[in-house]
């Protein structure tokens, strides 16, 4: 369990052990369900689940809790799964185990369950005590996402004193390092993270991180050596996102997706299943400067049932469309009218604020450099390293579209 919270690489191993010594322990196999989820179809998840959660009937109320919330939280019921533990923690306070699946209340969409399961991770890291370095961790996780930057690096140095392999700490150090531009320094740390256990489940996630910072001090060659070297090519965010930076600061990209791979993705099943995956897509597709595509992912946007898809999603999408089309103040103006519904866009403030670098580098483009550099304000002022600020609000001749 310790590997497991840690996010280690000898996580999954020994949990592949567990099951096959124990295979009637029902919280052992929706654990080991949970770390393999996105690597299994409905069918083979269904099954392993319904196994699990007949064997931990038998071991007690709260293993059957956990397996029904495992089978809650990887069928993507993130609503429901914050529902359920909810409850959870009010008769079993401070479950590390229940812990794992602490993403539901900011996933589920809505504000006011973001808001409690804040609240939530407060109390349980009071309930559990300050020694606990798993809770340390997810409040130092918390404060980071509140915009608490220096709190949530205390935190999770915190948690990193008490245990140095904390996982969740070392990801909440990233973003509040990301949030105060350290740099190099940022880099260093992650690298000597990394090199312990370069197999840790967030490896990929940590390099992305590092890319950010290589990217905000000016080391664009390393953010792109990072993108190509540690980004598998089915990590079509984390690319994007990199790339999409690199292009609005002028700089030239890493290694470019497939667009019929897009396209692909776009199509199937769950392309569009949730709002912050297809945003993903759309950077890509931007990177691509695939600008007919975007246009058609904001007009199927715009006629979703769902309504953050509608007004926020179609208009980011066709913003996007603009920007590779060469028409800035269009983008502009669609962004600028969105403010802060972009928080609807879904992932978190390290992710959402790339629609805050397209509005800037928009915005200068359209011949409001003071806008932009108003928007940036607090970022070049509070941020050690902010070469990439300078360089949105430095104005170019064209509009950022890859190099022929």
């Amino acid at each position: 369990m310790a590997e497991l919270l840690a996010l280690s690489g000898r996580a999954l191993p020994l949990l592949t052990q567990w099951v096959a010594a124990e295979p009637a322990c029902g919280v052992g196999r929706a654990l080991l369900t949970l770390a393999r989820a996105d690597h299994l179809d409905d069918t083979a998840l269904k099954e392993q689940l319904v196994i699990a959660h007949r064997d931990a009937l038998l071991a007690g109320e709260r293993e059957a809790s956990l397996v029904y919330g495992v089978y809650l939280h990887t069928h993507r019921q993130y609503l429901m799964t914050a529902e359920h533990l909810a409850g959870h923690f009010a008769r079993w306070p401070a479950d590390e185990t229940a812990g794992l699946m602490l993403g539901a209340f900011s996933a589920c969409g809505q504000d006011s369950y973001r808001v409690y399961g804040d609240d939530l991770v407060e109390r349980q890291w009071a309930l559990a005590g300050r020694d606990n370095w798993a809770w340390t961790g997810w409040l130092a996780a918390t404060r980071a996402e509140q915009d608490r930057p220096r709190e949530a690096h205390a935190l999770a140095e915190r948690a990193l004193a008490l245990n140095p392999r904390a996982g969740v700490a070392a990801h909440a150090l990233a973003h509040a390092e990301h949030e105060l531009g350290a740099g190099p320094t940022a880099v260093d740390i992650l690298d000597r993270w990394l090199a312990q256990d370069p197999h840790a489940v967030q490896a990929r996630h940590l390099n992305w991180h590092a890319a950010l910072q290589s990217i905000a001090c000016g080391d664009f060659a390393d953010a792109r050596r990072r993108a190509d070297a540690a980004l598998a090519p089915s990590d079509v965010g984390m690319r994007a996102a990199t790339n999409w930076r690199l292009l609005l600061a002028g700089q030239t990209p890493a290694g470019r997706s497939d667009l019929g791979h897009l396209r692909e993705l776009l199509a199937a099943p769950g392309g569009t299943a949730e709002i912050f995956h297809t945003f993903n897509l759309a950077l890509a597709l931007a990177v691509e400067a695939a600008t007919e595509d975007l246009h058609a992912l904001a007009h199927r946007a715009a006629a979703d049932a769902r309504p953050d898809y509608r007004e926020v999603l179609a208009p980011v999408v066709q913003a996007l469309a603009e920007i590779t089309a060469g028409r800035p103040r269009a983008a502009a103006d669609l962004l600028d009218a969105l403010g802060s519904r972009t928080e609807h866009i879904g992932g978190v403030r390290v992710e959402r604020e790339i629609i805050q670098d397209t509005l800037a580098r928009a915005l200068v483009e359209a011949g409001e450099p003071a806008r932009a550099a108003d928007l940036l304000r607090r970022r070049t002022t509070d941020r050690h390293h902010h070469t990439y600020e300078n360089l949105l609000l430095a104005r170019t001749t064209t509009a950022p579209t890859l190099p022929t």
